[in-house]
């Protein structure tokens, strides 16, 4: 496998139509003794894919470690080591700033620009399960960035790409909603649409643990409610 992208279209991702058993399935995008590249679904737990995974691979007792986390309503790209040195070794690049993690995001408010980095001090707020916009300078907060650009606009909807700089627990969510632009879908940080969370890990990157040789791999969402309407997506 080269450096270049890899787009890669599940029989269901090509399709748009999912089974019923979705949630129950779990596909893999790339995998060798090292690590498996996996496809979360949307509101499986980061903590349940290993037992799905090993189902899928029929080896009950194949060690897997989630590298990264997603939110449980989010689905998208996952990277799972196989070994306890690959984890190491995949880990320090997460944290070397090597590792790219790049989502689709859906949202509903006037995004301008069209292009930019968003920076905020974050506070998990555990008593609401929520994370807040808080002043620089707040007791437990944390520094957050991401880049995003806009993809496609639909009335008040906005199609976004984003890349994380830093990885806080619901970051994109939090930041977004501080500016007014919630997810579609998001309840939890004021979007009011009855439909899935729009964010969908849609790219990593990362330097093979054995091989050094860069991979990176590109995966859209299905072709489904809230992505249906997008059309964009699908010439990236």
């Amino acid at each position: 496998m080269d450096a270049q992208t890899r787009n890669f279209l599940s029989p269901f991702h090509r399709s748009g139509t999912l089974p019923r058993s979705y949630y129950n399935i779990m596909e893999f995008v790339y995998q060798d003794e090292k690590l498996l590249v996996c496809v979360k679904p949307a509101g499986v737990a980061v903590s349940d894919v290993p037992e799905l995974a090993r189902k899928a691979l029929g080896a009950p007792a194949a060690p897997l470690y989630p590298v990264h986390r997603l939110d449980q309503p989010v689905g998208g790209l996952l990277l799972l080591a196989r070994t306890r040195r690959a984890a190491g070794d995949l880990g320090r690049g997460l944290s070397e700033g090597r590792f790219v993690k790049s989502y689709l995001a859906a949202v509903r408010g006037p995004v301008a620009p069209e292009a930019g980095t968003l920076t905020d001090w974050l506070l998990r707020d555990r008593g609401r399960r929520m994370t807040v916009s808080v002043p620089e300078g707040t007791p437990g907060a944390q520094y957050a960035a991401l880049d995003y650009e806009l993809v496609q606009r639909l009335d008040e909807r906005c199609l976004l790409r984003v890349t994380l700089r830093t990885g806080r627990t619901h970051q994109i969510r939090a930041q977004f909603s501080a500016r007014g632009w919630p997810l579609l879908g998001d309840r939890k940080y004021g979007g009011r649409e009855l439909c899935p969370l729009a964010l969908w890990s849609c790219r990593l990157a990362f330097d093979h643990p054995k091989t050094g040789k860069r991979l990176d791999f590109f995966l859209p969402p299905p072709k489904e409610a809230p992505w249906r309407s997008f059309d964009a997506i699908w010439k990236l």
